[in-house]
């Protein structure tokens, strides 16, 4: 007997040797669902391997607890950890079945599934430890929420998502019913494939209800009349993916230093996105880009010669294929119209939306943060941004005439305007309300390209720049976030936010474990900010930006904004602010060599998007209107419209705002008293 003994402790020490501690028991923690968090509250995205959420015992149904133990371990509250008579009869039978629901929880956490002698007596074990270790209750919690539904889903919760798409609470008796059926093989016994043997399933655990007394035979008989259809919730991409896909690669880059998993922590990540304005940003993208897809394609079905050399393609192997045929070919190639956006809260950088091409499934590259495109005009203001802050002003004046530059390798550069005309001096606040290329080339040359470069770099961008004289009509690449980040300095009176999606990362207990670093710098003065504000005031007012105004009626509210477009009609860009938003978008081909069209500008191409977007925002979200703040060191002064300088008593006048430090200090020598302008009376 003693030799008995010793053997069987023997045994239980072999066993045990390699089985989960104490400490470990103690400690549950399965994998779960990590969801993103709009700011306002809206699941935008769920991460997971394995499809679970964890709930507490009081939340779940007395009947669905009821089911499972009148289905899988009536005994459950009367035994220790296993079934004598029903372990017996399984190790003579064989190993599976006759399992209580503490032997299946220890299975499902901390042992794997083989069929063997020497795994079922570790199963015992491990129950008999759980048991010693939690409440009945407890055990009961965390089978519920740990033991495998089908479909990739773990937990009574994700399984009524799945299945019915309502919460566990929200469970008729016959729904809680048909998944504790499940459990024995949920493949086999899945409604979403099988809904007959799903209802054989759910009737036997009805059944056993009845016999183990745990509802009557009025209930039984009502939830057998149940159709129970299952309405399984169906996996998307979610709310702005390309957005939550920043998101995940963001944690993904500081698991190691965190030590957080976006697959299995069960994390709440709150983000700085704003649901409606995202779905206004989308819907306003969606209907411009077919747009203008529509009329890409009607250019290239009429163009052989454009098809056949996008093709790539000899003459001569095209002479039996038809236009259509052309088209076809093309169209899975590079004929594609795409577009990104990017919106941010010029106070503090907090991306509000992002968008980075038209469909995510057809492709993962964020145009928006990844693509470097040339920004044509839209590199204007950081011409405009060094000129002001080296002590120019609005009102000074360039000619704006051909210019010849001589490049690096000795090759004549002769730009032009977008509408080929020239003139006499150009006013600076003139030069960025029409975008008059030769303007901004010639205000570039008197403070140099390499301090327009340095104040590129100043105000984060952070793509190669080349300090040339090109450098004025934006032939370096971009980044579209980074252009909107840039100018959203102006409105925010010259500080500088690196944009931000993270506002709190929690892991499951509800501890803060991660939070997007803030970076946030000033990079202008007061008076510079706000003096660029109101140029660019001028171009959507009365410039090349007009149109916000008057065709799509964004009125009433104070904003500033640049139209954009690179050589050929390739880049269409629009990027501008108000006092609560900044946003840009882009249009073209992901291949640069596909021109959008002749006429394509980016007040055609690209400011209806961002038009849209604000106009639809203010209506719908009451945002509220703000002004632009003149700091004290900005006047405004009354100039002769004509030299420029303090205006005589007989000057033609008009107003001006200047840093105080450069206004005007000399009165008009022209239209003094005894000066023959003076004598000519008035011109009409």
């Amino acid at each position: 007997m003693l030799f008995g003994l010793f053997l069987l402790l023997g045994g239980y020490f072999y066993l045990s040797r390699d089985l989960p501690g104490l400490e470990e028991l103690e400690r549950f923690e399965p994998e779960l669902i990590s969801r993103v968090y709009a700011s306002d509250g809206t699941i935008l995205k769920e991460f997971y391997t394995q499809r679970r959420v964890l709930i507490p015992i009081e939340e779940i149904p007395t009947h669905v607890v009821n089911a499972l133990l009148a289905t899988e371990d009536r005994d459950f509250y009367d035994h220790w950890g296993m079934n004598v008579k029903r372990t017996v009869k399984a190790f003579l039978v064989g190993y599976g079945g006759a399992s209580t629901i503490t032997q299946q929880l220890a299975r499902t956490l901390h042992l794997n599934l083989e069929r063997t002698y020497i795994r079922k007596l570790k199963e015992l074990i491990i129950a008999i430890n759980i048991e010693q270790t939690y409440t009945k209750d407890e055990i009961l919690e965390m089978y519920l929420n740990s033991v495998h539904f089908g479909h990739g889903t773990y937990g009574i919760q994700a399984a009524a998502k799945l299945y019915f798409n309502k919460d566990v609470q929200n469970l008729n008796l016959d729904e809680g019913a048909m998944l504790i059926g499940l459990l024995p093989a949920p493949a086999r016994f899945t409604p979403i494939h099988y809904p007959d043997v799903a209802i054989r399933r759910r009737n036997l655990v009805l059944r056993n209800m009845v016999i183990t007394g745990k509802i009557s035979k009025w209930d039984y008989a009502n939830a057998l009349n149940q159709n129970t259809s299952v309405a399984p919730r169906r996996e998307s991409l979610g709310i702005a993916p390309y957005f939550t896909e920043y998101v995940r690669q963001e944690i993904s880059d500081l698991g190691d230093r965190y030590n957080i998993n976006i697959y299995r922590d069960g994390l709440e990540i709150y983000t700085t996105l704003d649901s409606r304005m995202q779905l206004i940003a989308e819907e306003a993208l969606q209907n411009h880009l077919r747009y203008q897809q529509k009329k890409l394609d009607r250019r290239l079905l009429a163009d052989r010669e454009e098809m056949i050399g996008l093709l790539g393609i000899s003459a001569d192997s095209v002479n039996h294929l038809s236009n259509d045929s052309l088209f076809q070919m093309l169209a899975k190639r590079q004929r594609v119209v795409q577009g990104s956006f990017f919106a941010i809260d010029p106070e503090n950088g907090a991306i509000l939306a992002m968008i980075g091409g038209r469909d995510f499934e057809e492709s993962k590259f964020n145009r928006a943060v990844q693509a470097e495109r040339q920004p044509g005009s839209v590199f204007k203001p950081f011409v405009y941004t060094a000129a002001v802050d080296n002590g120019f002003s609005p009102s000074d004046q360039v000619l704006n005439q051909p210019v010849v530059i001589i490049e690096a390798d000795g090759t004549r550069w002769t730009p032009t305007n977008y509408n080929g005309k020239t003139g006499g001096l150009v006013t600076m606040r003139e030069g960025i309300q029409w975008s008059t290329n030769l303007v901004s080339i010639r205000w570039a040359q008197k403070v140099t390209p390499a301090v327009v470069r340095d104040y590129a770099r100043k105000m984060g961008l952070t793509t190669r720049i080349d300090a040339v004289e090109s450098i004025s009509l934006g032939t370096s690449p971009t980044r579209l976030s980074e252009l909107v980040a840039a100018y959203a300095v102006f409105p925010n009176q010259g500080v500088w936010n690196k944009p931000f999606a993270i506002t709190r990362v929690l892991d499951r207990n509800g501890h803060e474990v991660y939070h997007s670093p803030r970076d946030t710098r000033e990079v202008l003065s007061r008076e510079t900010a706000y003096i660029m504000t109101d140029l660019l005031r001028t171009v959507v007012d009365a410039g090349t930006g007009g149109s916000i105004r008057w065709k799509y009626q964004f009125t009433g509210v104070p904003a500033g904004g640049k139209t954009g477009t690179t050589q050929n009609f390739t880049d269409a860009l629009f990027v501008g602010f108000t006092k609560n938003l900044c946003a840009g978008t882009w249009v073209g081909v992901d291949d640069p060599r596909v021109s959008l069209g002749e006429g394509q500008a980016g007040a055609v191409a690209a400011l209806p998007i961002w038009a849209t977007f604000m106009k639809k925002t203010y209506d719908e979200l009451e945002l509220p209107v703000k002004d632009f703040n003149m700091p004290p060191g900005v006047r405004s002064i009354e100039i002769c419209s004509e030299t420029k300088k303090l205006p005589t008593e007989y000057c033609p006048t008009t107003t001006e705002i200047f840093n105080v430090r450069y206004a005007p200090k000399t009165r008009c020598t022209v239209h003094g008293k005894n000066s023959s302008r003076s004598n000519r009376g008035v011109d009409f």
